[in-house]
């Protein structure tokens, strides 16, 4: 039903900047999708990132990116973003996009409702060394 191909992650020194991509295909109209990022490391349970809202473009952080990373979407291109940067050593995990269907326009309500349901990308690793 939906398609998240995420693409730019790689190896970057700490304090350098890194900008993922989500490419989305879905038969339904990409803005209707509430998007977000999402991350782990190996042992660990996926934690959220970021949420942004269906068409508002409304934001919502983790606490552990807030001012480092931000996420935005384009949704004439099907594409979610997520720039990175003061990359630190222990922001190296697998990040992966998610998309839900649910039109929400509050960022922060994405963030919580992606947490639950949504489709998810294959994830690309970020390495961040010091």
């Amino acid at each position: 039903q939906v398609q998240l191909v995420e693409s730019g992650g790689g190896s970057v020194q700490a304090g350098g900047s890194l900008r993922l991509s989500c490419a989305v295909t879905s038969r339904y109209t990409y803005s209707r999708y509430c998007m977000g990022w999402f991350r782990q490391a190996p042992r660990n349970e996926r934690e959220g990132v970021a949420g942004i809202g269906s068409s508002t473009g409304s934001t919502y952080y983790a606490d552990s990116v807030k001012g480092r990373f931000t996420i935005s979407r384009d949704n004439a291109k099907n594409t979610l973003y997520l720039q990175m940067n003061s990359l630190k050593a222990e922001d190296t995990v697998m990040y992966y996009c998610k998309a839900d269907p649910g039109s929400y326009a509050s960022g922060a309500y994405c963030y919580t409702s992606l947490a639950k349901y949504g489709f998810w990308g294959q994830g690309t690793q970020v390495t961040v060394s010091s």
